[in-house]
């Protein structure tokens, strides 16, 4: 009996053992899951950063900064409508949203003689543009980190236009300056018509060129205050079930064999009365072949008399 009582309580001694270690290999685990989602919540924010991405406030130069990724998200829909309250409260705006479900594959099982069960294998996918003020970008990208599952990838770049605006405000002094000359030479000319006529065309030609150089400055600087960021968004495949008519199959709305006897014999006494009422419309003809056929014989009972 004490044996039994020994072997007993080392068997529940070893089982408490074996479920406190797995107890504290699932807690474990447990921590250690949540410490790899942290660090790859950490990972995708850095990822969709990068020094180009950030205004040097001390820098005289101009940059363009431009931002392209494509990316993962639960749900494409909830992610854009984020995405662009995103891009609203750090003062840019949306230029593109073009939201698509695209058909991977249909297919329609028979539930019943008249039911189809249509299921749709499907994905949906957003392109989105976005422009927001450049000082703003590095804030926007870090803040789209919440919503990547999966980066695909992530192109950031910075064009320095420094000199091209350069260019243009030193070409625009030129064509100002040559401008001024023209319209000098031109006033001295008299009635010199053709002279004046080049002139004027001349004139006309470097205020065009200036003109040209301004608008032109103007976009770079727009560019420059406001970087243009481009996002593909996708998702799982989902997959989509709808009950619909089985219109292919027609045997299925074929009436029983009862209703078909008795819808026959319906028919069959319709046709009976056509018939009636066809003989009743030849009376005339029945009238006078047997008034005919009674002079014929009242002749023939005379000449036998005869």
């Amino acid at each position: 009996m004490i044996t039994k009582f020994k072997i007993g309580g080392a068997i529940m001694l070893l089982t408490l053992t074996v479920a406190c270690n797995k107890k504290a290999e699932e807690t474990y685990a447990v921590k250690n899951s949540n410490y790899e989602v942290a660090v790859d919540s950490a990972s995708v924010e850095e990822d969709m950063s990068s020094s180009a991405a950030v205004e040097d406030k001390n820098s005289k130069r101009k940059f363009i900064r431009t931002a392209d990724a494509r990316f993962k998200v639960k749900d494409v829909a909830q992610s854009t409508y984020k995405i662009e309250n995103l891009t609203k409260s750090v003062g840019g705006f949306v230029t593109l949203s073009e939201l698509r479900s695209n058909i991977i594959e249909n297919d329609e099982t028979q539930v019943s003689q008249d039911s189809l069960l249509q299921t749709t294998r499907y994905e949906v996918n957003n392109t989105i543009a976005l422009r927001v003020p450049n000082v703003k970008l590095d804030t926007l990208l870090r803040s789209l980190a919440k919503e990547v599952q999966f980066l695909d990838y992530r192109v950031i770049k910075a064009d320095d236009v420094n000199l091209q605006i350069l260019t243009n405000e030193l070409s625009q002094k030129r064509n100002a300056n040559t401008s001024k000359r023209l319209e000098n030479a031109i006033d001295k000319k008299g009635n010199k018509l053709k002279d004046i006529n080049d002139s004027e065309e001349n004139l006309a030609l470097k205020k065009e060129n200036s003109d040209n150089a301004y608008i032109n400055n103007l976009s770079l600087k727009d560019q420059v205050n406001f970087s243009t960021v481009t996002l593909e968004l996708y998702q799982n495949e989902k997959l989509r079930y709808e009950m619909v008519a089985n219109e292919k199959n027609i045997n299925a709305y074929r009436p029983n064999l009862g209703l078909q006897i008795w819808e026959s014999i319906k028919s069959g006494w319709f046709i009976f009365e056509g018939i009636i009422a066809f003989l009743v419309q030849l009376w005339p003809i029945v009238f006078f072949t047997f008034l005919a056929w009674l002079a014929f014989k009242k002749w023939k009972n005379i000449k036998k008399v005869v």
